[in-house]
């Protein structure tokens, strides 16, 4: 009998902080919410970027220190080509002064797609870098 008693406190224990705290009894992995996963890229490699403009305005993309502003018309694309990664950094701008918001992906290894489209808020999306570590940064 007791033996019993010692098994029969740790199992009273359990139930009683499991329905005080519900959520402390729960173990979830992190798949089941941490997220969507940063888009990364290895350190060192080439990188295709493409900018493609999806609002009905025009954009205008610079690459800092190296280009002249770029003009891009609504439903017009832009490609970067085998860009050596090393601190990459790319600005953008609605000629209007609106929001912008850029979307993301990753089509394949070497790829980084770039979608701007409208934002809802002020400032909205302003530039991209993409760091020598292989992190991409949007602020």
């Amino acid at each position: 009998m007791l033996k019993i008693l010692p098994v029969a406190f740790v199992a009273a224990t359990v139930f009683v902080a499991s329905t005080n705290y519900p959520n402390a009894s729960l173990a979830e992995t992190c798949a089941s919410q941490c997220g969507i996963r940063p888009i990364q890229f290895t350190p060192g490699q080439r990188i295709r970027l493409q900018v493609v403009n999806t609002t009905s305005n025009l954009v205008k993309l610079e690459k800092l220190q190296e280009t002249k502003p770029i003009p891009l018309q609504a439903g017009e694309k832009f490609q970067l080509d085998n860009e050596q990664q090393s601190n990459i950094s790319l600005v953008f701008w609605d000629e209007k002064g609106l929001p912008l918001k850029a979307i993301f992906s990753k089509p394949n290894a070497g790829t980084l797609r770039v979608e701007l489209g409208r934002g809802k808020v002020n400032p909205g999306d302003r530039s991209l870098d993409i760091l020598s570590d292989g992190r991409v940064k949007v602020y």
